[in-house]
């Protein structure tokens, strides 16, 4: 029998197409001055406008701030928190992908309980107030940020991905509109599926899952295999588009309550000193990862193989395994994911950081919740795996 487990998520979760239009009806309850924090792109694309026209109809005053951009850092989040005071700001809107949401989370932490972003780094600093309130709108389906309880947020000076999880940082609305996920490019839909399927397979293999995550992780699963292909060749086909917004937010959810493990605990420090996108850094480690880690979740992955064929229970655990890894470097594959070396890093240059992503990625505490945790030579060494790959000579599936 399962110990006590606490599951957590956002009080309220808005779904639909063009649910946006009923963000001034969430609004209006936490008061009459909006914060945005988003990014320029969010801004060309309209959405930013189509947000203070809504709420400024509604006599809700809105101040905006928009440099965030695809890595967060302590510095955004300073800057943003500054005009957010002087503003006199009752809520926060998080407008963009989970960089934004992020950012926006740590803004709304910070303005009620002081300090710095590195402060609430491993829980050293108590949070005693409730945040502003935060609604959060995503615009790309993988980071699951508008229903987690977690924040990244890259320290400048360290270069260090900080990742702080308390439920404080968990947004009060989530609203969920697949239609502002259409305009979003093929290679970006990829890095983003593909991490909400590390946030789901992760969950599940979890030391710490429990029962009402395994249910969420494996349905996102099953629906992103299905899905994200479709969604990576056509943006305009609004079914794949929503069901990948519904499996990013069941991925987000499932994570959040059973934490993710060693794939983003090593996916942190490639992010933070070679500024690959979140997406693309767990993407191009998930297959070596989960080649590394079969051995002690071999039950766990013939489970997610089986949810993905039901014509797969005559077979054994070990060879259903092997049938999940290698539909998810089809996935992959299919998707065009480089290895370390194709995304454009220098090898001597990435050979001279494996020693820090080493010791930043153990730091973290991600890859202790691994099923087989690994020491920090054999880390180094997956490091060197992954620049390397090629799915090309990887691909197994029962035929083979």
């Amino acid at each position: 029998m399962q110990e006590v487990a606490e599951f957590r998520m956002p009080k309220s979760v808005l779904y639909g197409r063009n649910s946006l239009e009923k963000l001034w009806e969430q609004s209006k309850k936490f008061g009459k001055r909006a914060f945005i924090v988003t990014d320029t792109i969010m801004e060309d694309l309209g959405y930013v406008e189509r947000c203070i026209q809504q709420l400024n109809t509604k006599g809700i005053t809105v101040i905006t701030y928009n440099k965030v951009n695809a890595e967060p850092t302590n510095i955004h989040v300073l800057e943003a928190l500054t005009i957010c005071k002087e503003g006199k700001c009752d809520f926060i809107i998080g407008l963009g992908g989970g960089s934004c949401i992020d950012a926006a989370k740590a803004v709304a932490v910070l303005y009620t309980n002081g300090g710095e972003v590195e402060d609430y780094v491993q829980k050293d600093r108590e949070i005693d107030n409730d945040p502003l309130p935060l609604i959060a709108i995503p615009t790309t389906s993988g980071t699951g940020s508008e229903v987690t309880s977690v924040a990244v947020i890259t320290n400048k000076r360290t270069d260090v991905k900080m990742m702080m999880k308390h439920p404080s940082f968990t947004p009060q609305v989530a609203i969920i509109d697949p239609i502002l996920t259409r305009s979003v490019p093929p290679h970006i839909t990829a890095a983003t599926g593909i991490d909400a399927l590390c946030h789901a397979v992760e969950a599940y293999i979890s030391k710490v899952s429990q029962s009402l995550t395994d249910v969420l992780a494996l349905s996102a699963i099953e629906s992103i295999m299905k899905y994200l292909r479709i969604a990576y060749e056509d943006g305009e086909n609004m079914e794949a588009r929503e069901a990948m917004m519904i499996a990013s937010l069941q991925a987000g959810i499932a994570f959040s309550n059973a934490s993710v493990t060693l794939v983003h605990g090593m996916s942190r420090p490639v992010g933070a000193l070679f500024h690959v996108p979140h997406g693309i850094s767990n993407a191009i480690l998930l297959p070596t990862v989960l080649e590394y880690t079969k051995g002690s979740a071999v039950k766990r992955l013939a489970e997610i193989g089986r949810c993905l064929n039901k014509d797969l229970y005559s077979y054994c655990d070990e060879e259903v395994a092997d049938y999940t890894l290698g539909e998810i470097k089809k996935l992959c594959f299919d998707l065009h994911i480089p290895n370390l070396k194709e995304y454009g890093i220098g090898e001597l240059e990435f050979e001279k950081a494996i020693s820090k992503m080493a010791s930043d990625a153990i730091e973290s505490g991600s890859p202790a919740n691994n099923p087989r945790v690994p020491s920090y030579d054999e880390i180094k060494q997956l490091y060197r795996e992954c620049f390397h790959y090629k799915y090309e000579d990887s691909i197994k599936t029962l035929g083979d």
